[in-house]
């Protein structure tokens, strides 16, 4: 499949991906009612369809993307197949935030949640640049990446195990599960920015991710400024991440398991990986939000959860059709 047919059927998944998400839903609509909502988006069916339905399946998609894009330009920089957003720790430093604005009361200000989350995923991100300057060996940011998460995950629990009452710590746990629910278009409005900041430090690191499948000797003598590009693909990765958690949780999988289904049509070149991820990102949580919504259950499932999931057994399918080529 080449780059640019493979663009379009990704495109066009999305797309359909995104259509049964606005159409689709636990309220099923009579064929009047669709036409309704078309006809009258003011009405009842319209208010379903376009003020719950549809942006709560353009913010999944947007986070979807940010996460995919986070992953490929990670795993492109460390030049490992397990890297993720979750693998520097602004996922759980995104999280981290959260719980600290909850625990301080702040969830009944507008976006106070949302600004804590993307403030801890900021600056565990800056930490990150700062020490990816220094330690340009893949495993050392690896190991630190993991430190900053474990750090991160244990004063999370700290807020658990302190928490006022037993009602506190259920809205810290629902945080960090994640979910897209309740979402409206002037969430999509704020969730735009950083993600297009965030793709814009990623695309701008193309080069550099590219350049590093040679070696890090061979890129170091390739002209490009490697430093900046290699601080643009962290930081980049981290204001996608934190965007994402920022509105919609902690979400595990998407960012680790869209690269690798897109990764055999770009050639292995992580530059050519990023629009490709970021696609398959979308798709895969807008069908994960999707598959929340129509599963019979008494209470909504968490996205987080319907992620893990999915996403575990498809990611296991991927490892081992990664493994069988290995072994050629």
């Amino acid at each position: 499949m080449s780059g640019r047919r493979g663009l379009l059927i990704l495109t066009g998944l999305l797309i359909l991906v995104l259509v049964l998400g606005v159409l689709v839903g636990e309220t099923a609509l009579q064929p009047r009612e669709y036409l309704s909502a078309f006809t009258d988006p003011a009405g009842p069916a319209g208010e379903i369809l376009w003020t719950l339905r549809a942006p709560r399946a353009v913010v999944a998609a947007l986070v979807g993307a940010g996460l995919g894009l986070a992953g490929a330009a990670l795993q492109g920089l460390l030049r490992n197949p397990l890297a993720d957003p979750g693998v520097l720790g602004v996922s759980a430093s995104a999280g981290l935030g959260a719980g600290v604005a909850i625990a301080l009361g702040l969830a009944a200000i507008p976006f106070a949640i949302e600004g804590a989350a993307l403030f801890g995923a900021l600056v565990s991100g800056a930490l990150v640049v700062f020490l990816a300057a220094r330690f340009r060996e893949p495993e050392a940011l690896i190991l630190l990446g993991v430190s900053i998460s474990a750090f991160a995950g244990a004063l999370t629990s700290l807020i658990y195990n302190f928490a006022a009452s037993p009602i506190m710590a259920t809205e810290v746990l629902s945080w960090m599960l994640g979910s897209v629910a309740n979402r409206d278009w002037p969430d999509v409005a704020r969730l735009i920015p950083p993600l297009v900041v965030g793709a814009a430090m990623v695309a701008w690191s193309a080069r550099g991710l590219t350049m590093l499948t040679l070696g890090e000797e061979t890129a170091a003598l390739s002209g490009l400024p490697m430093a900046r590009l290699r601080a643009a693909a962290v930081g980049g990765a981290a204001l996608l991440a934190g965007a994402a958690v920022a509105s919609a949780g902690v979400i595990g999988f998407v960012g680790l398991a869209a690269p690798h289904l897109v990764r055999r049509g770009a050639g292995d070149d992580p530059g050519r990986t990023l629009l490709p991820s970021a696609l398959a990102g979308a798709g895969l949580l807008v069908l994960a939000d999707l598959a929340s919504r129509v599963i019979p259950t008494e209470q909504e499932l968490k996205l987080g959860v319907v992620t893990a999931l999915f996403g575990a057994p498809l990611f296991a399918l991927v490892a081992w059709r990664a493994s069988r080529s290995w072994r050629r």
